[in-house]
């Protein structure tokens, strides 16, 4: 494997300025102060004190009150052997304000936010977020020094519901999206319980028929509708055909580690159970247990997928502009303050699709709240070209775009000679596949720059288990720093309840009646 794991290209220089204000940044480290204005201990620290403008401070000890630098004010704090856990942000920035993080040499630093509930927030209320760092937007924060940070936000609602996306998406793209019509030594993956198709269901149902086969539920809860639904029709029809008792050997529980409906159904009924840890969400799982079993049955090199995260979570701990997953979440977040709405991922192999679907949903659940956020889109070029390429090239400038490059297939395809011409392609005779799938892409990518729309190009070296694996990696966190830029929390969502209210009352249950009544009054 080559040693450049991601390499980028930044087509169009329309972005003015690729270092928002919100940023976190990171200059050369810089040399400690040769005075403080004030030392204070983290474990005696008054909620009130009050860090002056234009003042340095030196930060000890083990505490769990925030520190919050008020808006207006620039303030310099020297980090000292700390340790801050609060149900707060740690540190908290107030729009205008500027913060300059120094870690000492040879010190050990850790803020860490440990709620575990969905807070408002606004960007004149920094205190909202349950980031380790809060940092609204207007508000700036530099990192620098050569000691050891390490942040951890806090958590929202976890849900699990649209964990197979991600898992889809690496089968189709490693394996293909023919996968199950293949010739193979593995066996055939359906996914089911993503939506509420009867359709949808009774064909999976039909498709298995009488073949033998193994049940994966997966849900947090054991609760969530539609995977819960679509777990009744499987576990009946393997409880016919195995017994009870036989049917319980083929079903895999992945599920909370402590509690939940399908964790004591699989504790009672004794079916082997795998772990969805706790406060991650659909989105964010599939290098999780929710991921990573489908994904094996599937023969993908699991130590070369997380081997290729490993690698990736090395390059995004680098605090500075080398780190890939700055570069990104820099741009997209200038290209959106610069006006753009919606970002499209693009991609020139159709095996990519539900891995852009997995990433559609990763950042559209974690960035679009309070209004704010980048609107996902996905197309499948060169198919795409044919139905969207006309809005892309001459529709509203709103659109910004990034692109998904594959390396040359190993096993390439050659246009052959025909002697008649009539299609008039001999001109491609002799060329590969990949060749003419290249030039059309920069065909294509030089007159959406042209037309207005700015273009990331992500580059992948290879096409293998190791770079899905940075890939995943590097859209995660990437995502997670997007977030932080708008001044929301990339791990709730609580903007997806309200239409799960809405359908609990209007199935009717129970506990939900009054709203049931209201809602069906409102439809009539």
């Amino acid at each position: 494997m080559k040693k450049r794991l991601l390499s980028w290209l930044l087509v169009l220089t329309m972005i003015t300025s690729l270092i928002p204000s919100t940023l976190i940044t990171s200059a050369l480290a810089a040399a400690l102060p040769s005075r403080y204005d004030a030392v204070y201990n983290a474990e005696n620290l008054d909620p009130a004190t009050s860090f002056e403008n234009g003042k340095t401070y030196r930060l000890t000890g083990t505490g769990n009150v925030p520190v919050k630098i008020s808006a207006g004010r620039t303030v310099t704090i020297v980090l000292d052997g700390v340790t801050i856990n609060s149900t707060n942000s740690p540190i908290q920035v107030e729009t205008g304000a500027t913060l300059t993080l120094i870690t000492k040499s040879n010190t050990v630093n850790t803020l860490t936010c440990t709620s575990n509930t969905v807070q408002s927030v606004t960007d004149n209320n920094a205190s909202g977020l349950t980031a380790g760092i809060s940092v609204p937007d207007g508000a700036t924060l530099i990192i620098d020094g050569n000691g050891t940070l390490t942040v951890n936000g806090g958590y929202g609602g976890a849900g699990i519901g649209g964990s197979y996306l991600g898992a889809r998406g690496v089968i189709e793209c490693l394996c293909s999206p023919n996968y199950n019509l293949k010739k193979k030594s593995t066996p055939n993956i359906y996914f089911i319980g993503n939506g509420l198709s009867s359709d949808a269901l009774r064909e999976v149902t039909e498709l298995i028929g009488d073949d033998d086969f193994s049940v994966n539920v997966i849900s947090k809860s054991g609760t969530t509708t539609e995977p819960a639904v679509a777990f009744r029709f499987f576990r009946e029809k393997l409880e016919k055909k195995y017994g009870k008792e036989e049917a319980a050997k083929r079903i895999y529980a992945t599920t909370d580690a402590h509690k939940g409906a399908l964790k004591s159904l699989a504790d009672q009924e004794g079916y082997e159970e795998f772990v969805v840890p706790d406060n991650i969400g659909g989105r964010y799982s599939v290098l999780t247990a929710v991921g990573l079993l489908p994904i094996a049955v599937a023969g993908v090199d699991l130590n070369e997928l997380m081997g290729g995260a490993q690698e990736m979570m090395t390059l995004c701990a680098k605090n500075d502009y080398s780190n890939p997953a700055w570069q990104y979440a820099a741009m997209r977040h200038e290209l959106y303050r610069q006006g753009k709405k919606v970002e499209l991922l693009a991609c020139f192999e159709p095996a990519f699709r539900f891995m852009a679907e997995w990433w559609k949903q990763l950042y559209g659940e974690s960035e679009g709240k309070e209004e704010k956020g980048l609107f996902p889109a996905s197309v499948d070029f060169t198919a795409d070209l044919h139905s969207m390429g006309q809005y892309i090239q001459q529709g509203e400038r709103m659109l910004m775009e990034t692109v998904v490059r594959f390396a040359p297939a190993e096993q390439q395809m050659v246009v052959p000679f025909d002697e008649a011409n009539g299609d008039g392609l001999n001109f491609l005779a002799g060329k590969t596949m990949d060749f003419i799938n290249r030039q059309a892409m920069d065909g294509t990518l030089l007159a959406h720059v042209e037309g207005g729309v700015p273009n990331i190009i992500l580059n992948l070296d290879e096409n293998n288990a190791r770079t899905m694996g940075q890939l995943i990696y590097f859209f995660e966190y990437a995502c997670g720093l997007s977030g932080y830029l708008l001044g929301v929390n990339p791990f709730d969502q609580p903007g997806v309840e309200a239409y799960k209210k809405n359908m609990f009352a209007l199935l009717g249950k129970p506990g939900y009646e009054e709203m049931g009544e209201e809602l069906r009054k409102r439809l009539r």
